[in-house]
Order: C-alpha cells, then structure tokens, then sequence
C-alpha cells in the first residue's frame, strides 16, 4: 500500500469533503493541496504528479477552481507556462459574491410561480427565501467583523 504523507493526505480529505458536496474528488484534491503545498504554486504537471491525476483532470479542475476565484494563475520567472496557486482570500471573496441574491431572487420567482408567500406548498421557498435574505443582510457585517478581528491592518481593506 502507497504511504501518503500529511499534506497528499489533506488533499484526499478535502477530495471526500467536497465530493460530498456535489463536487468531483480532483476539485477537491487540487484545492486541498493547494492549501498546504510547498511551495504555495504549482504547475499543472507538479499538481498531477503530486496527487495522481491526469492532466485533463488537473485542466478541468484547475479551470473550475479558477472560475469559482478560488485559485489563480501566476507566472513563474524565469521559466515558460505559468502556475496556480490559492487566491489569498479566496473563501473571502466566494462569501462577498452575488450568490446569497441570486439564490434569494431564484426563491422568490419560485413563490410567483406558486401564487405567493401564503400559497399552498410556498413554506419551503419562503424559508429558503427567508435564510438566503438574512444570509445575505448578515454576511458583509461578519466578512468586517472578521476583517477587523483577524487580519493584519495592511491587509485590511478597510484602512
């Protein structure tokens, strides 16, 4: 049986952890390994060897990752190609997104759909509506808080 060290270990735990949310296991193996990697980039080729896929796998993943701002490219002085390596506060940005009123505004056509707040069978979108509006109303305040909290002041955005 293959040994695997701490980190290879991580990404395999981060592949089951977003396997389990719908995801392919090499999203989940790239973004995992990506955290703890050394150095923090990599190339295409260091990400296949590394974690034992394909390349196409390490495309296609490296492209989803990429669309999602959770990774990005980085040139690599000196030599061709480019590498990828974790956008620093990429669960930041994720959270900052659009996504909490998209899905909110996709519940509420849904109760247009029904015939209202009140309509028989309305109860699921209206608390879904109900979370992603609260969601959405929370969120900026906590990032802040956080980014007060957490950060170090020349990484604040907020002065």
């Amino acid at each position: 049986m293959l040994e695997l060290t701490p980190k290879r270990r991580y990404a395999e735990e981060a592949a089951v952890v977003l396997t389990g949310m719908g995801l392919p296991p090499s999203y989940g193996k790239l973004l995992g390994w990506l955290l703890v990697c050394d150095p923090p980039y990599q190339t295409s080729a260091e990400l296949a060897e590394a974690l034992d896929l394909s390349k196409g796998s390490v495309s296609t993943g490296m492209r989803m990752l990429e669309t999602g701002r959770l990774v990005r490219r980085v040139a690599l002085p000196g030599r061709r190609g480019h590498a990828y390596e974790m956008v620093p506060d990429a669960f930041m940005q994720v959270s900052e997104s659009d996504n909490f009123r998209v899905f909110r505004e996709l519940m509420e056509r849904g109760l247009t759909v029904v015939g209202g707040d009140d309509a028989p069978g309305a109860e699921r979108l209206r608390h879904t509506r109900d979370f992603y509006a609260f969601v959405e109303r929370e969120l900026p305040q906590l990032i802040e808080r956080f980014k007060r909290e957490y950060l170090p002041k020349e990484a604040r955005t907020d002065g």
